[in-house]
């Protein structure tokens, strides 16, 4: 650890540190640029490598809330034009007779929410991020220290050039599942794995997706299928881990069939799959949310199962809430406070705010995960009258819509679509 003091005085100074420039990461800059704090943001990977876990071809769908900040960020624009609208989410359980479903129409909105490639995401937010002068990147740097006091943070980063300190008021985490700086915090993470691995890509369907998302549960774990661009379909396809790499490895005609097999003929035949990845799926807690002067903020406080593809709006609601708590304490400055982003009382109500809206979305993940994953009979019929309980009781359909476009519960700003000035 490197105390403050071993760095001079022209070490630089900046209001917020944000380690890591993925997705999360670089929307809490964009969400904090228009208050004029100097903000830095460090990222290990260069943004255009192969090894950048953030902006590559995976597909993650925005929910209605996400939507919303990027409306109020002057976002939306760029970003829906990259994008392909949910109407419909259809959900069904192989081999037994009961599904459900949720329509836009129904709910009273334009879409339930929208599919877009990170890659392409990720360009959005870095062109923008690159037009604010009080937000400097360090990429590809790496934090390998930090000092936490009650004055402030010092962060100790190798640029590839020499070390380098960074001082600020508050230390934010935004590094992801396997976050290092979360541990420089001193704040540990309850792990559990899955024991499955997420098969990812895209291909083309016979007969048109028409903007609905389907999530079939199979014998070895959910299968998402999206509408994206050119009129291709997206997939995520969860396997045993002790069968992904055979499935990784079959050819583009075998992969298909199985895949077919698991999905059965509703969207028609699949052809032309693309280029497959996988990745283990961990569920991962961090035990605590807030340290001296720091805080965590997406993958680093919380990873999901991809079951309900909520783990980057659940990252984005962190955000906003983030924002919220710092804007708060800017305005106190009318009242002759200093404005301190890493007070004690900003973390308390940020740590206070997001605890609810996490432990829900990770109990409700989880369950999904075991419920539909377990092979006993009473279980599975279960199962089927709670999916057809879910379409005929009424008002059902529209709570679980509301929490799935993440529009239940105390709202922030960004979360309603205002913009934070």
């Amino acid at each position: 650890m490197h105390r403050p003091d071993t760095m001079d005085s022209e070490t630089p100074e900046f209001d917020i540190v944000i380690a890591g420039g993925g997705m999360i990461g670089t929307s809490l800059a964009l969400a904090l640029a228009p208050l004029g704090m100097r903000i830095a943001v460090v990222e290990a990977v260069a943004r255009r490598s192969a090894q950048q876990p953030s902006f590559d071809d995976r597909s993650t769908a925005l929910s209605r809330s996400t939507q919303r900040m990027f409306e109020a960020m002057d976002l939306w624009g760029d970003v829906r034009a990259a994008s392909t609208p949910i109407d419909h989410i259809h959900v069904s359980d192989k081999g037994r007779f009961g599904f459900s479903h949720i329509d836009a129409e129904e709910q009273g909105v334009e879409a339930l929410g929208y599919v877009v490639i990170n890659r392409v995401l990720g360009d959005v937010l870095q062109s923008r991020l690159d037009e604010f002068s009080s937000v400097q990147q360090f990429c590809p740097a790496r934090i390998e220290s930090v000092s936490l006091g009650p004055e402030g943070v010092l962060a100790t980063m190798d640029a590839g050039d020499g070390k380098i300190g960074l001082r600020s008021k508050l230390l934010v985490a935004a590094d992801g599942a396997n976050s290092t700086v979360r541990d420089m915090m001193g704040i540990s993470a309850q792990r559990r794995n899955y024991d499955q691995r997420a098969i990812v890509g895209n291909l083309l369907t016979e007969k048109p997706v028409l903007n609905r998302a389907y999530e079939r549960f199979t014998s070895q774990g959910p299968l998402a299928i999206l509408p994206i661009a050119d009129e291709r379909a997206g997939f995520v396809w969860t396997v045993a881990e002790h069968d992904a790499d055979r499935v990784l490895g079959l050819t583009d005609s075998d992969f298909i069939a199985e895949l077919q097999s698991a999905f059965g003929l509703r969207l028609g035949k699949f052809s032309r799959v693309g280029a497959r990845a996988g990745y283990p799926l961990v569920l991962s807690k961090a035990v605590r949310l807030t340290a001296t002067r720091s805080v965590l903020v997406g993958n680093a406080a919380h990873g999901l199962h991809p079951v309900s593809a909520q783990g980057f709006n659940l990252g984005m609601r962190d955000v906003a809430a983030l924002c919220d708590c710092i804007l708060d304490s800017r305005k106190a400055r009318a009242a002759g406070v200093d404005p301190d982003p890493g007070s004690d009382d900003v973390l308390q109500r940020y740590a206070d705010w997001r605890r609810s809206d996490q432990k829900k979305l990770v109990r409700f993940t989880d369950s999904l995960v075991r419920l539909f994953g377990s092979k006993r009979a009473g279980t599975r019929t279960l199962r089927n009258i709670g999916m057809l309980g879910f379409d005929l009781v009424p008002g059902v359909r529209s709570v679980f819509a509301k929490h799935t476009m993440g529009l239940a519960g105390e709202l922030p700003r960004l979360s309603r679509g205002v913009p934070i000035q």
